[in-house]
């Protein structure tokens, strides 16, 4: 009797031990062909493709396009950039990693990246992919994943090209090209409010973007987007207004965007909507548009409404 509970006992874990292996082999065949995990995303990328990421995703994808429009370079640069740290970190500005490695690029003090702190910082990590992806000569007319890897020197040199259409949607909506392209659905309580929220929303938008910051009574900065803070009828400070520099006379003598100047306020509106859950935003408008946190979307507003020479935001009142 006693063998025999032994045996099946035995066969049990067999079995057990058969399946577990079958489920690695099956996953590991399955490898390049794995995206990231669906739960918890909250926000939705749709310009000639969807992409779905989660809130911290959403905010780093946004702040990489971001600063490579800061540094002017061209936006093939851009679809590298988010590809990279698609690949090395799955878009999370990550503490540590292989070896020395941090941060959203997965770049090693060791080999000369920068301090741990300097490269946890997804502006500086950014900018410093940027400028050694600039060095590369022709990098241009690579792949993708042979642009990213003369830059990385990764030992998965053809890793980096199963996220370039996810990146060339994440391009497209966050340089502005595509309208209402970034829905978040933003619950919970706000991770800061009112005067708070409006000082981190002007210090990223100016670090990720060089906007200039414009306070009553100062002259309206020429050839250069601007932010500004205002406050609700009730004197909150709860809003904030985000100029666009690029705008035409009317022969009225009414402004009017040029369509420069609406790619770069759908870029800016984007990035708030991306930012949205760190920075306590209930609401962005724009070019006759408006996203709201509690709905998630984008909705048409009245005629009366409508304005496209500025991107309006609003963020959650203190309490």
């Amino acid at each position: 009797m006693r063998v025999r509970t032994r045996a099946v006992a035995t066969g049990f874990v067999v079995l057990v031990l058969v399946a577990a292996i079958g489920i690695i082999v099956v996953l590991r065949q399955a490898g390049e062909g794995l995206r990231l995990p669906l739960a918890g995303r909250a926000c939705t990328v749709q310009a000639d493709g969807e992409v779905t990421l989660d809130s911290q995703q959403m905010a780093n994808a946004a702040t990489i396009a971001a600063i490579g429009v800061q540094r002017e370079m061209p936006e093939r640069a851009v679809v590298v950039a988010l590809a990279t740290a698609y690949q090395e970190s799955g878009l999370r500005n990550l503490a540590g990693g292989d070896r020395d490695s941090v941060g959203l690029f997965q770049q090693r003090p060791s080999q000369g990246w920068g301090t741990p702190k300097q490269i946890r910082d997804p502006r500086y990590a950014a900018g410093k992919f940027y400028a050694a992806l600039k060095k590369v000569r022709g990098w241009e007319d690579m792949r993708v994943t042979d642009a990213a890897q003369k830059v990385q020197r990764s030992a998965f040199p053809e890793a980096y090209e199963k996220w370039a259409d996810e990146s060339e949607v994440l391009t497209r909506a966050l340089l502005g090209h595509a309208t209402t392209a970034v829905t978040c659905t933003v619950g919970g309580d706000p991770v800061l409010r009112g005067a708070a929220a409006i000082a981190a929303l002007t210090e990223g938008l100016t670090l990720d973007w060089g906007l200039v910051e414009f306070t009553s009574g100062d002259d309206r900065p020429a050839g250069r987007g601007y932010v500004s803070s205002a406050v609700d009828s009730y004197g909150n400070p709860t809003l904030l207004k985000v100029g666009i520099d690029d705008v035409q006379r009317r022969s009225a003598g009414s402004r009017a965007t040029s369509d420069e100047g609406l790619r770069a306020g759908w870029r800016y509106a984007h990035w708030l909507v991306s930012h949205a859950k760190q920075h306590g935003v209930k609401r962005v408008a724009f070019d006759g548009r408006e996203w709201t946190a509690k709905r998630g979307g984008w909705k048409r507003l009245p005629d009366r409404d409508q304005g496209d020479t500025e991107v309006l935001a609003e963020v959650h009142e203190d309490v």
